[in-house]
């Protein structure tokens, strides 16, 4: 059971930019800039800290997301895709025209035990 994936699309975006930048990391931002979106960067160019939280791993890169926000999430299943057209971040995507967004749905009541009584 995974808590986060990722489309065929967005997976190939991701592979090149792992091919032109080594190993990377999802974070799901918080808000600013284009609101609430993925940021695709640099492993160790975003200091993570004990408030972040791991979700999972897509095309073996690892997403992160704040504990603050996570806890408005925590019930939510993830899934990262890509678009056409600039965002306005720092993630490694912009320059290709193109910007990650996630679509997301409620956990299954299955999903939700799974995930949520983990403590």
């Amino acid at each position: 059971m995974k808590r986060v994936e990722i489309t065929e699309q967005a997976r190939q975006v991701v592979k090149q930019i792992k091919a032109l930048h080594g190993d990377l990391i999802f974070h799901q931002s918080g808000g600013c800039c284009d609101g609430s979106t993925p940021m695709l960067l640099e492993k160790g160019e975003l200091y993570l800290d004990e408030s972040d939280v791991l979700l999972g791993v897509v095309e073996g890169v690892n997403f992160y997301m704040n504990q603050d926000q996570f806890d408005y999430w925590k019930h939510t299943h993830l899934t990262v895709d890509i678009t056409a057209g600039r965002g306005s971040s720092f993630s490694l995507e912009i320059p290709l025209g193109l910007r990650f967004l996630i679509h997301s749905r409620l956990l299954t009541d299955k999903e939700d035990r799974f995930f949520n009584s983990k403590k």
